[in-house]
């Protein structure tokens, strides 16, 4: 063969190895672009961290079916850390108390509280005694003056129903933290504080009423060393916040697709009631930012919000 001819083969040969070379190359770049980016939601770790896991992944497992997305859960080792991992956008949907939902959205502008649980329009926390302590039950606001000089522990100090509501009640009743018996503890979860003034660590605590309620019904608490001495007015407290990026990321009506997912579980439906339970709800309902307004006022008056 001539160099005449030979010329146009090798040119051909080149061609198509070149073309062996780009086309999986492009392949895998349109693959990429149409890969969905994962819902990443998270939660406040006010309970065992072993519930709290079984709870959320069956939530994402759920959520996923629901909306047509890969969706995540991540867990966060504080309140704090709730907050940050939601402001940076590590987590696109927050399950918050009602401090640290106000909180998070002040730092996130456009973010909506949009579903709470039919229990937290209407949330109690409930003040608890060790029965070696001498203290008895309260009839109204102004009886926590007992607690003054006996030692007592909160939640997370960012805790609504195990910090915030209950320091606002003791301080409408004249007891502040300096009265009681040493430094007051923060015991980092409502479950925590049961089984700390249960042993006498704490002569008396503070605590979501929904979790007091479901370790009593669990066989969980020795009724025998702790009891309600207390039961606070209502306020709103537990609710979802999202990100308003989420609607660039998977549509325009992504939020109401994910309160529709909500508003769908059904006691009725065995999967369906599995998650409530382990919420501790009948169903979800809306809700929104306007809501929290007490709950920010109370915040900036014991400097947890400035």
């Amino acid at each position: 063969m001539n160099a005449s001819k030979l010329l146009p083969s090798l040119l051909w040969i080149l061609i198509l190895t070149l073309a062996g070379f780009l086309l999986p190359a492009c392949g895998s770049t349109s693959s990429a672009e149409n890969q969905i980016r994962p819902f990443t939601i998270g939660a406040i770790p006010d309970q065992d961290p072993e519930k709290l896991q079984r709870l959320y992944g069956k939530l994402a497992v759920y959520l996923e079916s629901e909306l047509g997305v890969p969706v995540n859960y991540k867990p966060v080792t504080d309140y704090v850390a709730a907050v940050t991992a939601f402001k940076v956008g590590d987590l696109d949907m927050v399950w918050f108390g009602g401090l640290t939902g106000v909180q998070a959205r002040l730092q996130v502008p456009g973010a909506e509280a949009i579903v709470q649980r039919d229990i937290d329009q209407q949330f109690h926390s409930v003040f608890i005694a060790n029965t070696a302590s001498g203290l008895s039950p309260i009839d109204d606001l102004a009886g926590l003056v007992q607690l003054k000089g006996h030692t007592f522990t909160f939640g997370s100090e960012s805790s609504t129903s195990g910090r915030l509501m209950p320091q606002y009640f003791l301080s409408q009743a004249g007891v502040h933290l300096e009265d009681f018996k040493g430094e007051v503890g923060f015991s980092g979860s409502h479950d925590k504080t049961i089984k700390l003034v249960e042993a006498g660590s704490y002569e008396a605590g503070v605590l979501n009423e929904q979790v007091w309620l479901s370790r009593v019904e669990a066989g969980q608490v020795d009724l025998n060393k702790v009891q309600v001495i207390w039961r606070t007015p209502p306020y709103y407290d537990y609710h979802w916040v999202i990100r308003p990026d989420v609607k660039e990321h998977y549509g325009p009506d992504f939020v109401e697709r994910v309160q529709a997912a909500f508003f769908k579980l059904d006691p009725n439906v065995p999967a369906h009631k599995e998650i409530l339970d382990l919420f501790g709800a009948q169903k979800f309902i809306p809700t929104e930012n306007a809501n929290y307004a007490e709950i920010e006022a109370v915040g900036r008056e014991i400097g947890k919000i400035k």
